[in-house]
């Protein structure tokens, strides 16, 4: 089996390739930055040197590195938050409803992240000077039809897991399907990819946030509820944070690849800006839900709605805490930190939102 290695040297990852090749020390163009963790230097230490190798399966390795795990939790978070939202508000709940959309939501965006991948990589928007985490297409692990193969192939997964929806609740859920599917490519494809002319905040906004949201509730109730678009925009707010520090974070590459972000068209000062206002305005939002508090007067929704603005909130100091970092330090490789962080912002207000919703259920 063919197979690619990991060369590290003290704690950094300084070469990807397909063969064994000694590392370099004095080489400061990391293609891919490793955290200092204890653990990989017990696992894959030798101890009569500071290098460590990683031996993986290329081709399994390089999909599942394409894939971006760390993204996942804006396709989980929305049918999470979305589900629990319905089961307060209408005590609607169906495991096998919330499996099929999670599975398709996720594999739409895993489609999404391999068509990006592929052609990111054909346009040279992806380079080996990237200070983000390394492409499988442009690092030349997956060839560029292989990874668009592969897009193809999550798409028809996408499609398949949501036949149950369709089942359900009709022509709907064909309707975002098939427009979710088509930005899915459309994204960084097409005549007009909305990656490359500013709109990806856009795209993340409404369909990681609205779309998903709302459609999770109709599917759980079958119904459009009034409430859900608020949700919508906290957790849409949540992921586009994660989008936008990543363009940030690329601004000088895409600036290079002529890749028409809105962090390069606007600047990075009006980028931290929208960093700023996305990472605050799921709290301040969150105060609106007083008002649908107080429409209602039947209980426990009431109470949950109110309980609902606090709970989150204890997520606060995390987001401030990002966002002085995205004020007070230039794009670079720590950029990577504080997009992880932003994730874990994510699910923890996700996390403590669903547990409002349940604690308000006798």
């Amino acid at each position: 089996m063919a197979e690619a290695s990991l060369f590290i040297h003290r704690s950094k990852i300084v070469s990807l390739s397909a063969e064994p090749q000694a590392p370099q020390p004095g080489n400061n163009k990391l293609r891919l930055e490793f955290a200092k963790f204890p653990v990989f230097r017990a696992l894959f230490s030798d101890d009569s040197t500071d290098t460590y190798t990683l031996t993986m399966p290329s081709t399994l390795r390089a999909f599942i590195l394409a894939a971006r795990p760390k993204t996942l939790p804006a396709a989980v978070c929305p049918v999470v938050a979305g589900s629990a939202l319905a089961w307060l508000l209408e005590e609607q709940f169906s495991w096998l409803l919330m499996w099929a959309t999670l599975l398709s939501t996720i594999a739409i965006q895993v489609a999404t992240n391999y068509f990006n991948d592929a052609v990111d990589a054909d346009k040279g928007a992806d380079t080996s000077a990237r200070i983000g985490p390394v492409r499988a297409t442009a690092s030349g692990l997956v060839s560029r039809n292989s990874m668009m193969l592969a897009g193809a192939a999550a798409a028809l997964a996408a499609a398949a897991f949501s036949v149950p929806l369709v089942q359900e609740r009709g022509w709907p859920i064909i309707v975002i399907g098939v427009v979710s599917l088509f930005f899915s490519y459309g994204y960084t494809g097409g005549p007009m990819p909305l990656a490359y002319v500013g709109l990806g905040e856009v795209f993340v906004m409404l369909f990681f946030g609205f779309i998903a949201v709302m459609g999770t509730v109709f599917v759980q109730t079958g119904q459009w509820i009034t409430e859900s678009p608020l949700l919508g925009l906290q957790i849409g707010s949540l992921s586009t944070a994660l989008i936008a520090i990543n363009n940030l974070r690329d601004i000088e590459e895409d600036t290079r690849s002529q890749k028409r972000t809105l962090a390069v068209r606007c600047g990075k000062t009006a980028a931290r800006w929208m960093i700023t206002v996305w990472c605050l305005l799921p709290h301040v939002a969150g105060f609106c839900w007083l008002g649908v508090a107080n429409i209602l007067s039947e209980m426990p929704p009431r109470d949950m709605l109110v309980t609902s603005i606090w709970l989150p909130l204890v997520t606060l100091p995390l987001a401030l805490f990002i966002v002085m970092k995205i004020w007070r330090t230039q794009p670079s490789p720590a950029y990577n930190k504080y997009l992880a962080l932003s994730g874990l912002h994510l699910l923890l207000w996700t996390a403590l939102f669903t547990a409002a919703c349940l604690r308000a259920q006798p």
